[in-house]
């Protein structure tokens, strides 16, 4: 259940879409008019996105989208808003809805099977079975599962290159992979079908739909969830976490990071001081100005609103 009023709405779905462009201008409408905010991803492979709003207008979004002909069943995760999660709304037009850069990889028609939490966790508990994550590393750097493989990549682009090095001899064996929320999964389980592997599972609904399902008593899960918005990171229950963001270098920050001498609040934090030079030190200051010029604004908006 949510509980409060504003809701954040992510989904996605792989299906063949000839016309995805000609739906960009009136989705764009559709959530302005419902003051939704956030981003949509639309590709001649289908659609991703996360949105944020009260939950009225999220929800109307949806039924919009819900109505479009292939997306009639689009699965939807609802999770709480905690404050302003996105900063703008913006659809894009994409050659992916998440870049890989691969062609071939057609995930419509072929993904590795889909567990649920009891099922992957009943997978994880067997002997020999190989644990991936298919995320970047400042992601995995928070939280993730006991005992996984780490990508170590900065882009999605590297996943295939690491799996050629790293899984190669691994064709036979179980591999569970795992991700945000489960769409890097389709796209990297369709990989490695299609280079040979025999038995590739994926978490379904990723990371966020295990944590919203599992108590931190019964989770293998460890810290934890990186997510792409101010939220920054979630825990059980999807619950907001401890982390922050630089707005810098877009790390994760704990509240040790927070602590250092090298933190700078919108300007730097110990993973980017000794890159930061006095020409982006300059910059961010004035974007730091700017964000509170505009928060200034917003909140005599308000005032006079009311």
């Amino acid at each position: 259940m949510i509980s409060n009023n504003n809701i954040v709405a992510s989904f996605y779905k792989f299906i063949p879409w000839a016309e995805y462009k000609s739906f960009k201008e009136i989705i764009q409408k559709v959530c302005e008019n419902n003051g939704v905010l956030g981003t949509i991803l639309l590709a001649s492979e289908g659609i991703n996105g996360s949105i944020s709003g009260g939950e009225i207008e999220v929800k109307n979004v949806i039924i919009y989208l819900k109505s479009i002909r292939n997306f009639s069943d689009l699965e939807i995760k609802y999770s709480k808003a905690f404050g302003k999660t996105f900063r703008k709304m913006r659809v894009r037009l994409k050659k992916e809805i998440v870049s890989m850069g691969k062609r071939d990889i057609n995930p419509f028609q072929r993904t590795g099977k889909y567990l649920g939490p009891e099922a992957w966790d009943k997978l994880l508990d067997e002997k020999d079975v190989i644990v991936v994550d298919t995320r970047n590393t400042y992601e995995h750097s928070i939280g993730s599962f006991i005992g996984a493989r780490f990508a170590s990549t900065k882009s999605f682009r590297d996943f295939p290159e690491w799996a050629d090095k790293n899984l190669k001899e691994l064709k036979n064996q179980k591999i569970a992979m795992y991700c945000t929320g489960g769409i890097r999964c389709e796209k990297a389980s369709s990989y490695l079908l299609a280079k040979g592997y025999k038995n590739v599972f994926q978490l379904h609904g990723g990371i966020l739909k295990y944590l919203e399902n599992k108590s931190k008593d019964q989770s293998k899960w460890s810290g934890e969830c990186f997510v792409f918005d101010y939220r920054v990171s979630l825990e059980h229950g999807l619950e907001k976490g401890k982390h922050e963001m630089c707005h810098a270098c877009r790390m994760p920050l704990s509240e040790r990071d927070r602590s250092s001498e090298l933190y700078i609040p919108e300007i730097s934090c110990p993973h980017c001081h000794d890159r930061q030079t006095p020409k982006s030190i300059k910059r961010f200051e004035e974007r730091k100005f700017q964000m509170k010029l505009r928060q200034e604004r917003e909140e005599l908006e308000q005032r006079q609103d009311k």
